[in-house]
Order: structure tokens, then C-alpha cells, then sequence
């Protein structure tokens, strides 16, 4: 019978492979949840100063929709800068943390039997628990890294090192939560997608049982205490500190990690517990084609975008009938709005439609890069042999994303003006705000020519697509707030468009993008037909 030592055999050759194999992707992770909390740090003072101004921000965010995207509203009778942070900016650090977190061991688990690589391991002196064990190790040095990083941040603001401390371990308690429960839907399908599917299925879940919870009634209710994501804010940072909500993210590590040892031993290197659904024997003419296929693999990541922008956009919309009043009392938070001399309720329009865009850009490069884990999966190659010609193949996966992308910014469009009817605008905005959110579609395409000309040069080139996406959200949501040079800002591809009202959209940036968006994509086309595929 195997020791319970040797079956952790060269756990720690694992972790050091994973570190050095994740050695640019973790920092990048760690580094951008660090740095979302220390702009909420560094911002959120400059645009709330005075008590008063706070207290402006504490009453808008007693709304429903307000409590659903933020927090069960502890603190917002002395509307503090901490709880302010903990009401509103967690919620949507831990979600990052969670979906490293599941990225990373499904990475290192699922993926790693899917492609081959783990049975060749093991086929060494390699312990049978070793992978998942490693994968969790790994998993919890990021997450230490980011409970650090965010800690660090709100100290450095002048907020309280105890509650910060408490904040920053939340925040890696949960990612390493989600850890445990990515290891749980390793065991379950023999995909690494879907079992990273599963898992983020389970946030999707958690973040909606936390919003249903929080509005039902204030400080939330039981519901709530039944989400992963609910439990740091429950904490109470900055209001009134106890630590024993910060258990429960422990006892679900222990728990699924457990649950995942007992299924691992039911099932064979490679399998999962889950029967595989058996296709139908004969394809059906829609996958005769890239364009097709393409439809057929990212179907799934489209309705999941469209069903969680839709939600997000509607919850966004209904706070429109709240932004007059609280720019009458805070002119700092009039400067996110009133952009270019709009008023309020338009400027807000325009930056909902910004923000949207800019989500859906995001999406745009992670469907572009899914050309590159074609190509190095080997499938590229495949297709390649058969009759269709390289022009042809790059060509439809483009097309679907630039058609995906459009639908996405009408969904979102359509979302805030359904939310804004819902409060107390008329109905004629709902087309307003949809043919503003469309008008972005140009600047989303300029990232996927951006994407596409990247990839021709060479797959692992393409990530750095992700940079142009942070540099445009950074400097379209923030340049004005922060008084930042026009130079930097004019950069970005989005914030060329004055999108509300209507009547000042200029064609002219329109067309202008649209065309550098067709040279990009023609040019990586070009570049992907001349050089040799990277297959492993």
C-alpha cells in the first residue's frame, strides 16, 4: 500500500515547474488586484473628501440595485473611506482572485491530463496526489501575494492596519476557496474548459445568491452567509471587525479539497466522473465551415457574456435617476459624468456605454486568443490539411468575434435603457442608449485587428493585446477624474467618441477607426499566411 508520504512525491519539483511555467501570468494577476485597490485608495478620497460627500455616496448606495453590485451596505450610516472600500471595492476584487484562482489549478490539474503531460509524469517517481497538491500550493502563494499587495495598499492610504490586514486576508481566503472548489471540477470532466466552466459557474452562483441576499434586507440575510463571496464583507472591515466570518472560506478549502481526494480515487488518469455526452455520428453542416466551428466553440462564452452584461447593465441603468442629485451635492463625482460639457444624466449614459465597451473589448481579445490554443493544441493544424486555406480559417474566427462584440454592445445598450425606464426616465432613452453603446463597436474592433496583427507575428505575441485594454480602461475612466494629459488619453482608440446625445456623434472618428481596425486584421491575416504554425 502506497504511504501517505509517497504519494506526495515530488510535490515540490511540481510547484517549482508551475512557478516558473505561471512565472509572467501570476504577477500579472497579483499586480492588477493590487493595484485596483490601491487606485480605490488613491481616487476614492479625491472624488469623496468631505464627510458630506460621502454621505451623498452612503444614500445612493441604499438602492436595491445598488446593494445587488456592491455590498449589504454595513458603515453607511458613518459613510467612512474603509467602509466605503469594503461596501463597494471587494466584491469586485475577490472576483478576480476567485477566477485566478480556478484558472491556475485547473491549469495545473484538468489541462495537464487533457493534453497528455500528467500521465507522463506520472509515469516518473511522482506521487499520485502531487498535481493537485502543487496546484493548491501554488494557488496559495498568489493568494498570499494578494492579500499582501491589498493590505499594503490600504495601509499606505492611512486606513487602519488591523481591518486592511483583515481585508487583504479575506480577499486570499476566498480566492483560495474557489482554489478548492476548481479542484473539485477537475475531477468531474475530462475537459479543462469545462471544468473551468463548472467552476466559474459556482461564482456566477455565489454572486448572485450574495445580491439576492444583500437587497433582501439590509446588513444582508441568511442567503447571503450561503455565498463564498458574501463572507469578507460580512466581516465587517472598518464598521465593527470580527474575524470568525473568515473561517468559512477555510472550512470550504478543507471541505472540497477532501471531497476532491475521495473522487480522484474513483476515476482513471485523464477520465472524469462525468460521462463524456456522445456527438452525433455525422457533423452537421454548419460545422463544415471555420465560421461554423468557431460559432460551435464559443457559444457557451457568448450567452454567459450576453446573460452577465444584460444583469450588470440593467442593475446599472436604474441608478441613472439618482446621478442629478448626486452630482448636486458632490461636483467631484459631477467630473465622471459631465464630460465635455454634457449633462449629467448624458454624461452618465456615455459612461455606462464606455464601460460596457470597454468589458466587451476584454472579451473580444480572449476570443482572438482562442485562434492561439487552437494552434498550439494541434486542432489548427488539422483543420489546415483539409481544404480550407489559412485566409479562410483566420478570417471566419475574426468575423465571429466582430459579430459576437456587436451583439454584446447591443445587449449591454439594451440593458441600461431598460434599467434606466425602469426608474424614472422615459422610454425613448432605451434607443438613445443602445445606438451609443453600438457606436463604440469601432474601438472594440481596433483591439481585435490589434489581437489578429499580433497573432500573425506569433501566437504568444497576441497577449500583450491585454495592455491596450488596461491602458484604455485606466485612462477612459480615470483620465478626467485625474485631471490626466490629454496626450495619454488620446491614445486610446476609445475616447475619440462623443456618444450622448446622439446629435454630436461625429462619423468622422467612426470611419477613421474602422479603417485602422481593416488594416490591423488584414495585416495579421497577411502575417499568419506567410509565417510557419506553432505546434507543440
Amino acid at each position: 500500500m502506497t504511504s501517505r508520504r509517497d504519494s506526495l512525491t515530488a510535490t515540490g519539483d511540481l510547484v517549482r515547474f508551475a512557478l516558473r511555467r505561471d512565472r509572467v501570468k501570476l504577477p500579472i494577476w497579483i499586480g492588477a488586484i493590487g493595484l485596483g485597490m490601491l487606485y480605490a485608495v488613491s481616487a476614492l478620497p479625491t472624488v469623496y473628501s468631505t464627510p458630506a460627500e460621502r454621505q451623498v455616496r452612503a444614500d445612493l448606495m441604499k438602492s436595491p440595485a445598488a446593494t445587488m453590485m456592491s455590498g449589504p451596505g454595513y458603515g453607511l450610516d458613518n459613510y467612512t473611506l474603509g467602509a466605503m472600500i469594503t461596501n463597494e471595492m471587494v466584491l469586485w476584487l475577490a472576483v478576480p482572485a476567485a477566477m485566478m484562482s480556478i484558472f491556475l489549478v485547473v491549469r495545473h490539474t484538468r489541462a495537464e491530463e487533457e493534453t497528455g503531460r500528467a500521465e507522463l509524469i506520472r509515469s516518473a517517481v511522482v506521487g499520485r496526489y502531487a498535481a493537485p497538491v502543487s496546484a493548491l500550493i501554488v494557488a496559495l502563494l498568489a493568494n498570499a501575494g494578494v492579500a499582501v499587495l491589498t493590505a499594503l495598499a490600504m495601509i499606505s492610504g492611512g486606513l487602519a492596519a488591523t481591518d486592511s490586514s483583515a481585508v487583504g486576508i479575506g480577499l486570499g481566503l476566498t480566492g483560495m476557496a474557489f482554489a478548492g472548489v476548481a479542484t473539485v471540477t477537475a475531477q468531474l470532466t475530462e475537459h479543462a474548459r469545462s471544468a473551468s466552466s463548472l467552476a466559474m459557474t459556482v461564482v456566477g452562483a455565489a454572486f448572485l445568491l450574495r445580491a439576492v441576499g444583500d437587497a433582501a434586507q439590509p446588513g444582508g440575510s441568511l442567503v447571503s452567509w450561503f455565498s463564498p463571496l458574501a463572507w469578507i464583507q460580512q466581516s465587517r472591515p472598518f464598521v465593527d471587525l470580527r474575524w470568525w466570518p473568515l473561517l468559512l472560506p477555510v472550512a470550504l478549502l478543507l471541505v472540497t479539497v477532501v471531497l476532491a481526494r475521495a473522487l480522484s480515487v474513483r476515476r482513471d488518469v485523464g477520465a472524469g466522473l462525468l460521462p463524456a455526452r456522445l456527438g452525433r455520428a455525422d457533423a452537421g453542416r454548419t460545422l463544415s465551415t471555420p465560421f461554423g466551428l468557431a460559432v460551435r466553440q464559443q457559444r457557451a462564452s457568448v450567452i454567459g457574456w450576453a446573460a452577465g452584461l444584460f444583469v450588470f447593465a440593467v442593475a446599472s441603468g436604474s441608478l441613472s435617476d439618482s446621478v442629478t442629485d448626486a452630482v448636486a451635492e458632490n461636483p467631484a463625482m459631477g467630473e465622471m459624468f459631465a464630460r465635455n460639457g454634457l449633462e449629467p444624466t448624458d454624461g452618465f449614459y456615455a459612461t455606462m456605454a464606455l464601460f460596457f465597451a470597454l468589458l466587451i473589448a476584454a472579451f473580444a481579445v480572449s476570443s482572438v486568443l482562442r485562434l492561439r490554443s487552437e494552434e498550439r493544441s494541434g486542432h489548427t493544424e488539422a483543420v489546415l490539411a483539409t481544404a480550407v486555406s489559412r485566409r479562410r480559417w483566420i478570417s471566419a474566427w475574426v468575423g465571429f468575434t466582430t459579430l459576437a462584440s456587436a451583439v454584446l454592445l447591443l445587449v449591454s445598450g439594451l440593458g441600461v435603457g431598460l434599467g434606466a425606464v425602469s426608474g424614472a426616465a422615459g422610454p425613448g432613452v432605451v434607443g438613445e442608449v443602445l445606438l451609443a453603446t453600438l457606436a463604440f463597436l469601432p474601438p472594440v474592433l481596433v483591439v481585435v485587428g490589434l489581437t489578429t496583427a499580433l497573432f500573425g507575428v506569433r501566437p504568444g505575441f497576441a497577449v500583450w493585446a491585454w495592455l491596450l485594454v488596461g491602458y484604455a480602461f485606466f485612462f477612459g475612466m480615470f483620465g478626467a477624474l485625474l485631471d490626466l494629459p490629454t496626450l495619454f488619453t488620446d491614445l486610446s482608440p476609445f475616447s475619440h467618441l462623443t456618444v450622448m446625445p446622439l446629435d454630436r456623434l461625429s462619423a468622422v472618428p467612426l470611419v477613421v477607426l474602422t479603417a485602422i481596425a481593416a488594416i490591423l486584421a488584414l495585416a495579421g491575416r497577411s502575417l499568419f499566411q506567410r509565417r510557419d504554425l506553432d505546434v507543440p
